[in-house]
């Protein structure tokens, strides 16, 4: 059985990451693809305003978006670039106000976390273990506030529904309009405080298997 069909069939027993619960119908869709060049020539701050503004114009209180998303934002961050550039978006981002509260979907413990402040990176980062009928797999939060990572260790126990993190702002964000990227991971593949949450286009066939859609988990 693969992760998201497992995901899937214990959807009902699972804590939502959000107070009040995401659903389709408190959410809009937020293209940030190739094609899209809504904020392109705009300010950080104006940008972080224009996302606010958008999701409040449609009565909802997140934009949700980028699963196998292909994004040119990435263009302009060296992290990004290599022997190729990373542009496909493996996880998906959830834009609220700095300071919004995440909670932990099902009981776990801490994984690894870290604080990657280097342009374009998540900032600080939890990743959270846990086991769902004889399966592993984790969940990672990125672009938090400095103080989520206060207290953490790893092999820390985490309780379902327990508050874990606050979604951060700019700069220490990784320097983003103030989001969650949240993603499935299972296998980490031996990487602590940190896993690629933007890959390659080559790549992709191997990272959908690996990191599997997270609105599975995400949306009631």
């Amino acid at each position: 059985m693969n992760l998201e069909t497992l995901i899937k069939q214990h959807r009902a027993a699972f804590t939502s990451v959000f107070d009040p619960a995401l659903t389709t119908g408190n959410t809009i869709y937020m293209e940030l693809s190739s094609t899209n060049n809504e904020l392109e020539g705009l300010g950080e701050s104006e940008q972080d305003a224009a996302i606010l503004q958008r999701i409040a114009a449609a009565g909802a209180i997140a934009g949700i978006g980028g699963y196998l998303e292909d994004r040119s934002v990435y263009r302009d961050t060296d992290l990004f670039q290599g022997d190729s550039e990373r542009s496909i978006h493996i996880g998906v981002d959830v834009f609220m106000p700095a300071g919004t509260a995440l909670y932990a979907p099902l009981d776990g413990e801490v994984h690894s976390f870290a604080n990657r402040q280097v342009y374009g990176d998540y900032g600080p980062v939890i990743i959270l273990r846990h086991r769902l009928d004889g399966f592993v797999f984790h969940t990672l939060y990125g672009h938090l506030s400095e103080d989520s990572l206060t207290g953490l260790e790893d092999g820390k126990p985490i309780a379902a529904g327990e508050k874990i993190a606050q979604i951060g702002p700019r700069p220490v964000n990784g320097n983003w309009a103030p989001h969650l990227h949240f993603q499935l991971i299972r296998d980490m593949q031996g990487k602590h405080g940190d896993y690629p949450g933007v890959v390659r286009p080559g790549e992709v066939d191997f990272f959908r298997e690996n990191c599997p859609d997270p609105n599975a988990l995400l949306l009631t």
